[in-house]
């Protein structure tokens, strides 16, 4: 299961403020708006080109997994190709006569599922049926309409005049119009006309898909070559990544669908339902289209539940059926093979569906998903492209630390509560608040800093962190392996005021020092965070300073430890100067203060709480020994020899 917290990328330097990148774009926005509209213009006037191009990539990249498989067993390239393409063609043809001839004999009983489905719905409107009596409420509440109105229901119409009488109108002549028999060329054209166009577009597809499969790699390296690529080798590793990833889900898509299709026709079957393989075949085919596919192919099956059934026990399984199939698809078999999605937003699913079927009708509404993965995966490889990842994928458009920031700008606390809780789940205290909460901390130190923050932003995220820390004081940590449970700290250092957390002059520096408070006392540490001027409650144990880079200068950091020895001096001290990676600034000016006396220095929380628990030294219990032998009286000592 992937990290929910990735690494944080490097970040700039000190002096400047961090902002949000924006993705990679072709060109400007009017340039973007432009190839936008062309490409649009494109696909929908170049639909009949477009289609078979568009199916035959889709089939080489399902055939391309069984390409290799048969290489694997040592048969040569081109037989390797013509047989799969020849599989695959068979398969296909053979569903395709297998559901024609489902639908044919569906046409021939349909009229008796109709009248059969018409008697059952006139039995609704009967005396005593819903219908019915919904119909009576209704003319009751008119009538009682109209006597408020002043109109009285009981009164008889007026009888309509007379209407004038005039001579009777000679009765029309017939007259019947017959078309000359056909000829054998206007037969054969009109049995022909209907055919040519699929068999044309199944003739291309099929070529297009053997020269794919035959010439892929050719193909990879003019796309390189059209792209350029400044690293060939990663951009030819990132290229055959996104191949072989689309191979496998597009050839996994394709039998989970199958193999949904034959357990509904199977299931229907079962149930009773007239030509079940014709309705497993749109179910399986349905399952292409997002969210509704499966409502659409419930649809068909429920109508003839009705007819076939005088009751509605067999409406009630067949709905059943595609309710508990679709749930154990959705939400077990698929995330079981995909992982926890198949890389697309819901909301891009939902547009691509739209968008497509607009363009290419029902044919776009099976490829929307298809297409639209090919799209994430190629954002997701070029740079130039990758505004589409943005859009299209499922992936935080933000990283972790940036959300955090934006939500704690906009002082909303239960959105920072809910991220905190997911992080949470995976990971513990410690490595959130290093991995999220305190880079967010030092992106608004350096909005701070530079006055980009305004007073009123920052005094809401200020309340915000607050809450937030403070709804983290009942959060309960992941368990741990066993064995790796940290080692109790010892009972003199629970005493509150054992360790002294004090913050440095950083805009945010104080909240730091919160948070390490807070993990320390965790961790079983009395902690007191601040307090310098009046002294702690009890002489404290350990000195904790807390510094973020970026908010300090180093002049200040060697001030504060100085300030912070002299009033406790004696006393060891601990320096948590917080860094985006590696040693900053202000860890290197600590560090030639340590010279001069101890200092332990730490780049993260995690590390400032295992250099307290060593500090502080394993908790040790009580060990009863052998009481030691009473000395004997001076007087009874023997003399010396």
């Amino acid at each position: 299961m992937p990290d929910p917290v990735p690494p944080r990328p490097a970040a700039p330097a000190p002096t400047q403020t961090r902002g949000i990148a924006a993705a990679g774009v072709p060109g400007s926005g009017l340039q973007l708006l432009q190839g936008a509209l062309l490409v649009v213009a494109v696909l929908y006037f170049g639909r009949d080109m477009l289609i078979p191009i568009v199916l035959a990539m889709l089939l080489s990249f399902v055939l391309a997994p069984v390409t290799r498989l048969l290489r694997r067993l040592h048969v040569p390239r081109v037989p390797s190709v013509l047989l799969a393409v020849a599989l695959a063609g068979t398969v296909i043809v053979a569903m395709g006569a297998l559901a024609g001839n489902q639908a044919s004999s569906l046409a021939e009983n349909l009229p008796r599922y109709q009248a059969a489905i018409m008697d059952k719905l006139a039995g609704l409107q009967q005396a005593g049926g819903v219908l019915d009596r919904i119909a009576n409420q209704v003319q009751s509440m008119g009538q009682e309409l109209g006597r408020a109105g002043g109109t009285r229901p009981d009164a008889a119409p007026a009888a309509p005049q007379a209407a004038p009488s005039r001579p009777a109108a000679a009765a029309p002549i017939p007259v019947e119009i017959h078309a000359p028999n056909p000829t054998a060329a206007e037969m054969l054209q009109r049995v022909a006309e209907p055919l040519l166009g699929p068999l044309a577009t199944a003739g291309i597809v099929a070529i297009l898909v053997i020269f794919i499969l035959l010439y892929r790699e050719d193909l990879r390296d003019r796309l390189i070559r059209l792209a350029g690529a400044r690293d060939l080798h990663r951009t030819m590793a990132a290229m055959d990544d996104a191949a072989y990833r689309l191979s496998r889900y597009f050839l996994a898509q394709t039998g989970m669908n199958a193999g949904f299709g034959l357990c509904i026709a199977a299931a229907l079957w079962l149930i009773g339902i007239p030509n079940p393989l014709l309705w497993g075949f749109v179910a399986g085919l349905m399952r292409f289209v997002p969210f509704i596919g499966s409502f659409i192919a419930a649809g068909f099956p429920a109508l003839l539940a009705l007819a076939v059934d005088p009751g509605w026990g067999t409406l009630f399984w067949v709905l059943a059926l595609f309710a508990v199939s679709e749930a154990f698809m959705g939400h077990v078999l698929e995330p079981l093979v995909f992982g926890h999605s198949t890389g697309l937003s819901p909301i891009a699913v939902i547009a691509a569906a739209t968008f497509w079927t607009w363009l290419w009708g029902p044919v776009g509404l099976l490829l929307a998903v298809p297409l639209t993965v090919c799209l994430v995966v190629l954002g997701r490889h070029v740079d130039r492209l990758e505004f589409l990842e943005v859009m299209l994928g499922d992936r935080p458009p933000l990283d972790p630390e940036e959300t955090f920031y934006q939500r704690a700008l906009a002082g909303d606390a239960d959105a920072l509560a809910e991220q905190a809780e997911r992080c949470l789940k995976e990971q513990p205290l410690t490595e959130y608040l290093d991995a999220v909460a305190l880079p967010a901390l030092r992106l608004a130190q350096a909005d701070a800093v530079h006055g980009a923050l305004s007073p009123e932003r920052r005094d809401a995220l200020q309340r915000s962190v607050e809450q937030l820390i403070e709804d983290l004081e009942e959060a309960e940590d992941p368990p741990l392996p066993a064995g790796e449970a940290p080692a109790p700290v010892p009972a003199a250092w629970h005493v509150p005021g054992a360790v002294l957390c004090l913050p440095g002059r950083g805009p945010f520096d104080a909240l730091a020092a919160v948070m390490l408070g807070q993990a320390l006392q965790r961790r079983g540490f009395g902690v007191q965070v601040g307090g310098m001027a009046a002294g702690p409650a009890a002489p404290p144990r350990l000195i904790c300073l807390c510094l973020i880079e970026g908010g300090s200068s180093a002049a200040t950091a060697r001030y504060l430890l100085r300030r912070a020895r002299r009033r406790l001096p004696g006393t060891p001290a601990l320096a948590l100067a917080w860094g985006p990676e590696g040693e900053g600034i202000l860890a290197a000016a600590l560090r030639t203060e340590g010279q001069s006396a101890p200092l332990l220095l730490a780049s993260s929380l995690v590390e400032a709480l295992d250099l307290a628990a060593e500090q502080a030294g394993p908790a040790t219990a009580p060990v009863l020994t052998v009481p030691a032998p009473r000395p004997e009286a001076p007087g009874l000592m023997p003399a010396p020899a």
